[in-house]
């Protein structure tokens, strides 16, 4: 680890503008992502500014009828909050199958968006990796790459983002409010994170010096009929190979309205609206969920060791829409 400076920040404008004076400074609230990256000389910022002591730490009513949830709550604190138990168990569902209990308790859920790819060539700083060092090339295309994406890649990166918790506010439709030098803006969860393209160092399109204040939740948290399928190598502290969100607003067995998102395929949380359009005033069957499934994995590319995870994402999405309406093995 290359030796940096620390600060600890008292309020939000101070933090905002600490970082903006401080060439190669990062914000840490848990670490559990980037001191790791740290320990490993992936990431080497100069300056770390700690804003742990900033507040941003309440679950409340927000003025759409919604849940705003602090930056600085933990994961395992927004899980087992009676109101998202409740009102969003889609959410509590994704967070709860991420991680080990642990670091739940140690992470926040500012920091969970802001993850970095889990990636082997990335973390190895002795491979070529464009996400870690621009223009050094891409080793996982040829290389390893079964827990890598197979959906919005480019000739630069494969890599897959890591979150369980941004899955389930991507079919939520969450919004993320953030602070900076030009003041405060709301970022919608879908145009939060960036697909890789030609700058796959850039994860979110979060401004260098801004900072995550909170995430608001709609009012609709679709609690009736939801699910939250993980597909992993093993049962706990394991990434997703694939996962899927889904969440429906059904009036007997018709559809009104549906939600998929996919995680473990690409480097953002998967939404195709009008893929989940396809659903709307159709019978929730096992048959039409499957015509779904394979709206979302069009034009999928798998790079040898992960060509599987194209037909286990179409089982996935189908699995996961039989149990959010309780429908699970029947045809």
């Amino acid at each position: 680890m290359k030796p940096f400076t620390y600060s600890r920040a008292n309020e939000e404008r101070a933090a905002v503008k600490e970082i903006a004076a401080s060439k190669g400074a990062k914000f840490i609230a848990g670490g559990t992502n980037l001191l790791d990256l740290m320990k490993m000389n992936v990431m080497q910022p100069a300056h770390l500014v700690d804003i742990t002591h900033l507040g941003m730490k309440a679950i409340e009513e927000n003025q759409a009828g919604g849940l705003r949830l602090g930056a600085l709550v933990t994961n395992a604190d927004t899980a087992y909050h009676p109101l998202v138990e409740q009102r969003y168990p889609l959410l509590s569902h994704a967070i709860l199958a991420g991680a080990s209990a642990q670091l739940r308790n140690k992470a926040t859920d500012g920091g969970n968006l802001l993850q970095r790819t889990r990636c082997d060539y990335f973390y190895d700083t002795q491979t070529a990796c464009n996400k870690r060092e621009p223009g050094t090339g891409c080793s996982a295309i040829k290389g390893y790459n079964r827990n890598l994406a197979i959906l919005g890649t480019s000739e630069y990166c494969i890599a897959t983002y890591p979150s369980d918790m941004a899955v389930a506010l991507a079919a939520l439709e969450a919004k993320v409010n953030v602070t900076g030098p030009d003041g405060d803006r709301v970022i919608p969860m879908g145009d939060f994170h960036r697909l890789p393209g030609d700058t796959p160092h850039i994860d979110t399109n979060l401004q260098e010096n801004e900072l995550i204040t909170s995430i608001d939740l709609p009012a609709k948290g679709f609690a009736d009929h939801y699910a939250y399928v993980k597909v992993r190598d093993r049962a706990s502290y394991a990434f997703a190979l694939v996962s899927v969100a889904a969440g429906l607003e059904l009036d007997g067995d018709t559809i009104k309205e549906a939600r998929v998102a996919l995680g473990g395929v690409a480097q953002k949380p998967w939404r195709l609206p009008e893929a989940e359009a396809m659903l709307q005033g159709q019978q929730a069957s096992k048959e039409n969920f499957g015509k779904v499934a394979a709206a979302y994995l069009q034009g999928a590319k798998g790079y040898g060791d992960n060509d599987f995870k194209i037909e286990l994402a179409k089982r996935a999405i189908v699995r996961a829409l039989l149990l959010a309406t309780e429908m699970e093995g029947k045809s």
